[in-house]
């Protein structure tokens, strides 16, 4: 039997395709801009239907409307990385937040510690030969298709066609949904005065011939913007936005002096904007490969010159930083931000940094505290952090004693916050603030 006539029989309409999903079960949704609208819709009609039906994902661009109070008992989220659209319910206890290494969420589902149901994908239209393309988003989602006891996939027109380990045949679908929709879009950001200075300091460290990690957000859109006149960078990331492709088309970014996967761009998935889908698909400089991947710190390990740029909430003055939560308010999650910091740590000549703005809520308070507000959690260790930026500077902690990170770090700290955080010190009896008086 061709796959043609197997994709026939297996078209339905998106109420019909998620029958199948009943009470007490656990259905997976593909995140980003891969999230499938169609199949989350139809979900989410299915409520009066099911009982404790417990829905997981990471970050998701589109509505969420099955942590709505009224879907209490239907459905519960279990977030592995929280979003601004879910965030509400985590933190008022109508859905829940499970802490974990992106590197490690596979394994879970592989291990069967969180069995996989029913998994929601979005996918390509097949080739000749049958394969369907996770497009924008492979992240968990291949791992959690290949656990899953029925896969449903919203097959979209509009999804690019990308290459990697990026595909799914025909004949491993349960039920195929078509649409022809856009994707869910992520827009930059606006890119401030104080990124810009972050990420002259950031792109101070990074060397012709490096290979990089960024997030997104204005602080790596703004280090991208400091790399015009950079030679032979490579990329091996989780995730990439639309600040990559000015690079690429440059020749900035070819990969050249990478050695491994020499002359490819290494991601897991990607968030941005139609500019950026169009760019990837059918592109053979991108290759995405699962998340469990792409951040093993082995692998990451395995090139030179990485540089990994993360983001924080809060850093400490003894270096702990914490990046998921505020206080006890969970905010994100950890992502990968410990896979690359180990796996840039790791590598020759390699540098994990940590780079962040040295104020919050328009510079009334202090990013650089003391110490981490009650409750927060410590997601990257004082031992593992090297680098950590701001707008006035570049502090390197390794192998410094709290004395001196303290020191390095409120000399990077907003200049109308030294004063505090030194009194902290004198009171600790870790440093005393210099003397003003002439020697």
């Amino acid at each position: 039997m061709f796959w043609q006539e197997q994709y026939r029989r297996k078209l339905v309409g998106p109420q019909e395709a998620v029958q199948c999903i009943q009470s007490n079960m656990r259905v997976y949704i593909h995140p980003g801009c891969a999230e499938p609208e169609a199949l989350v819709e139809a979900l989410i009609a299915r409520a009066p239907f099911v009982k404790n039906v417990e829905i997981v994902h990471l970050l998701t661009l589109g509505r969420a409307d099955y942590i709505a109070p009224q879907m209490e008992g239907h459905f519960r989220h279990n977030a592995m990385f929280i979003g601004g659209n879910v965030r509400q319910a985590v933190n008022e206890g109508r859905a829940d937040y499970t802490p974990v290494f992106l590197s490690q969420i596979e394994n879970l589902f592989e291990s069967g510690q969180m069995p996989i149901d029913v998994a929601l994908i979005q996918v390509s239209p097949p080739d000749a030969h049958g394969f369907c393309s996770f497009g924008v988003g492979v992240d968990t989602t291949l791992t959690a298709a290949r656990q899953a006891k029925f896969v449903i996939a919203q097959v979209n027109e509009q999804m690019p066609r990308t290459y990697g380990d990026s595909f799914i045949h025909v004949n491993d679908i349960d039920a195929i949904v078509e649409v022809t929709r856009p994707l869910c879009e992520l827009k930059p950001v606006e890119i401030t005065d104080v990124h810009r200075a972050i990420g002259k300091h950031v792109a101070s460290l990074i060397e012709d011939g490096a290979t990089l990690q960024l997030g997104i957000g204005g602080i790596p859109d703004a280090v991208l913007l400091q790399l015009t006149s950079h030679k032979n960078l490579g990329i091996h990331t989780e995730m990439l936005s639309d600040s990559v492709v000015p690079l690429v088309e440059s020749g900035v970014i070819n990969g050249a002096c990478k050695n491994i996967h020499r002359g490819k761009i290494i991601t897991g998935f990607v968030l941005g904007t139609k500019t950026l889908f169009d760019f990837v698909s059918h592109n053979p400089a991108f290759e995405f490969h699962p998340n469990a991947y792409t951040n093993d710190p082995y692998v990451i390990s395995e090139n030179h010159k990485m540089v990994a740029i993360n983001s924080a909430l809060q850093v400490d003055i003894t270096g702990q930083v914490c990046a998921d939560s505020i206080g006890t308010y969970f905010y994100s999650g950890i992502g990968g931000q410990v896979d690359f910091i180990r796996g840039a740590s790791r590598c020759k000549d390699g540098k994990p940094v940590i780079a962040i703005p040295a104020t919050a809520k328009g510079g009334q308070i202090s990013r650089i505290v003391p110490t981490l507000d009650p409750g927060a959690g410590v997601v990257t260790s004082r031992g593992s952090v090297r680098y950590v930026v701001t707008e006035f500077g570049v502090a390197y902690l390794h192998g410094r004693t709290i004395r001196q990170r303290a020191e390095a770090l409120i000399e990077i700290a907003h200049p109308k916050f030294r004063n505090e955080l030194y009194a902290y010190c004198e009171k600790t009896r870790w440093l005393q603030r210099p003397s003003l008086s002439e020697p």
